[in-house]
Order: structure tokens, then sequence, then C-alpha cells
């Protein structure tokens, strides 16, 4: 079967040939658009945590200028601030939002409750804003707060139960990030378990993200191992600087730095629990620029060292001796220091920036200012892979549509 176009060019198409060619574009297109649309929460290997306990931080759409030029792609927050997701919108950099500790308990009574929260605060900023996941609490299990450890999962589960009715899943990912503390031990890396009363909560955690493929998020500082024990760790091996390291007896492996140590320690916790193959993803890590007399570690050379050294090795792309083939990621805490948070000094000093939009050491980032107080401000415009994904696909079949409708 031929058609001649009605355009005096006698162009002549074999629909028998078409139709399969058709099919061909639709199915190329689709696999695109869909490898972008999974819930894949990650791009690259390098994140951050962008915490607002401070009165004296850049407004959202300075933060997004910063992080651009920064050319930071991932980032954290820990509530689902409506200005915040409003300033991103089109930005292309993609978000975890958080859902606090304290709708845990409500959200874990029903799905309709899930639905209301998901529909006031997920649904109506997509796709223009890039939320890519939600983070049901924040370090529940090995927490002191028992009851939170009893609705975490029912709560994870409605969530997604949300997200499925509105056809979300695909978008938005559904994880929960914890502390060291679910880990009984952690050294050496190989002999990690989970806490036995933790374990009867994490593995139908656990079997539930598997089951939906989200990854486990462990927040894993380093600074925290040493602040507690600075006469048996070297500060070498905290800060990726030269060290003779250690190894682990049991799988003969070679550790030179902690990070990569904690990160297959969680693996091993994982192998033990009955999931070998769920991805770590480090949801936090970082190193206080100040901190108190007792704050061993805490100045600003060392965060300036971890941190230059931590963004250097996730670049690289590189998994750990454990995983080799499995790229290391993380979201380093945090984006500012933030002057209202409670506890010791060093939880007011984790910036990798100033609260004027200035660094606060340098590790090849450019901040809204230097060091001199002018403004270095950058406009952008944004086209992001969402609208070429979206325009490409409706090109496609609007051709191939206006070629059958001649037919």
């Amino acid at each position: 079967m031929e058609y001649t176009f009605p355009d005096n060019h006698h162009l002549r198409i074999n629909l028998m040939g078409f139709f399969p060619f058709f099919i061909w574009l639709l199915l190329i297109f689709s696999v695109i658009s869909s490898s972008g649309l999974t819930a894949d929460a990650f791009t690259g290997t390098y994140g951050v945590n962008y915490g607002r306990i401070a009165d004296n931080l850049p407004s959202p759409r300075s933060v997004v200028t910063l992080l651009k030029a920064a050319k930071i792609k991932n980032i954290r927050i820990y509530d689902a601030d409506h200005e915040v997701l409003k300033a991103f919108h089109g930005s292309g950099i993609e978000i975890i939002v958080g859902l606090g500790n304290e709708y845990l308990s409500d959200i874990s009574v029903g799905e309709d409750r899930a639905m209301n929260w998901v529909k006031e605060n997920v649904q109506p900023f997509l796709p223009g804003t890039r939320i890519v996941g939600i983070a049901v609490g924040n370090e529940i299990l090995g927490g002191d707060n028992h009851e939170l450890w009893e609705v975490l999962l029912p709560a994870a589960k409605n969530v997604y139960s949300a997200l499925q009715r509105l056809d979300l899943t695909k978008v938005v990912q559904v994880s929960s990030p914890h502390s060291e503390a679910v880990f009984a031990n952690s050294y050496p890396p190989s002999a990690c378990v989970f806490k036995e009363d933790v374990l009867l909560y994490m593995r139908p955690l656990l079997q539930f993200f598997w089951q939906i493929g989200s990854p486990f998020y462990i927040n894993a500082y380093p600074f925290l191992a040493y602040k507690s024990d600075p006469e048996h760790i070297d500060i070498n091996y905290a800060l990726f600087k030269s060290n003779p390291g250690i190894v682990d007896v049991k799988t003969n492996l070679h550790y030179d730095n902690m990070f990569d140590a904690q990160v297959d320690a969680a693996y091993a916790a994982l192998e033990k629990a009955g999931f070998p193959k769920m991805e770590v993803i480090v949801s936090e890590t970082g190193w206080a620029s100040k901190g108190d007399e007792n704050e061993a570690g805490a100045t600003l050379q060392n965060a300036k060292t971890y941190n230059k050294n931590l963004r250097k090795r996730l670049l690289k792309k590189k998994g750990t001796p454990y995983r080799p083939k499995t790229p290391a990621k993380a979201y380093i805490f945090a984006l500012f220091n933030e002057n209202l948070k409670p506890g010791p000094t060093s939880e007011r000093n984790f910036g990798l920036f100033k609260p004027d939009g200035s660094i606060s050491y340098d590790i090849g980032f450019t901040g809204l200012k230097d060091s001199s107080g002018a403004s270095s401000y950058i406009p952008f415009k944004v086209t992001g892979a969402y609208g070429w994904l979206r325009s490409s696909y409706s090109l496609v079949l609007t051709i191939c549509g206006a070629v059958l409708l001649q037919v």
C-alpha cells in the first residue's frame, strides 16, 4: 500500500514498511522517557543537604543560583516548604523532600492522610520542580522514640500507596534515612550487623523498600566517629589523607579511609539481614569547621580537607572495596551553617557556605559573593531534560499521527 503526498512532490511512502518504523519510534521514545521518569532519586554521585534552621540564610531563589554555579544537581531538604519548591521550579535540580518525624503517627493511620499530604506538598509542584523522592522520617530506628519505630513502616507504605494512586511511583521514590545507631557494631566492616531490637523493625522495612526498588540510606560521619575516640582513630584515615589504613581480616580488603569502611559496613549488615543486592547511599556526611573544646577535630582546616577529598573521591564515580562496581553516592551535610540549630557548637558549623552565600572554605565551589564581598550573581535559564523528552516525544507522535491521518 502506497500513499502520494498532495504537494506535487510525489513523495511515496510504503505504509507496509512505515507501520513497523512507527512502532519502533514509539518504543525508542517510550524507553527514553521511561528511563528519565523512573524513581531513581540520584543523578551522578554528589549531592548536598539544604538545611534551613537559621534566620540569616539567602533566599531560596539565590540558593538555586548558588547550586547551579556549583553544578550541584541533587539536594535533600528536611520538609516540603512551598517557597523552596516554587523557587526550584525549572531549575532541573533534583530534590528529595522530607516528611518530618512529627507527621509519622498521623500518616500511619490511613492512606487518605498520606494522600492529603502528597496532594498538598508534592503533586502540585510536579513536573516543573523535580521532586524525585520523599524521605519518610529521619533517623527513626535506633532512636529514643520507640513509638515511631512502630509507625515508620505503615507511614512509608501509605505514602507509597498514595503515590501509586496518583501514578507517581515512577517519578517519586520513597525512602527513610538511618543513623549509625541502627548497627550493633561496624568494625571491621564485614562484622557489621543490625542491633537485634532494631532488626525486628528494620527487616520488614527493608523488605518493603526492596519490593519498590528503594536503596538503603545511611547517615555516615567519620567526624563523629573520630570525635568519640580521637586517641584510637587516625585523623588521616578519617580525612582521606595518606595513612596505613586497615585490613578487614575476614574479607582481606584494605581500607584507606573511614568513609568507604562505613559504607561497606552497611552493605555487610544488609547482606546478613537478607538483602545483599540493595544499594547503599549516604544521605548525610560532613565535617564541622568549629566545635566546643571537647569536640576533637572540629576545625576549619579539617572540614576543608574532608569535604575537598570526599568531593574528589565521589566525582571519580568509583565503588568501595566490597562493592567496587557500584559507585559511591553521598549527600554532604550541609549547604549552610545553621545558626539556630540546638546542641553543641559543631551542629551549627557544618556548612560549605556562609549565610551570605560566600564559601566557608575553598573546595572548588563558587559562592554568591567572593572574599571581597562583591556579588557574583549569575542568572540562569534552564531547560530541563523533562522538557526535552516531552517535546521530542510529542513531536514524533505529531508527525506520525499526521501521516496516518492523511492515509
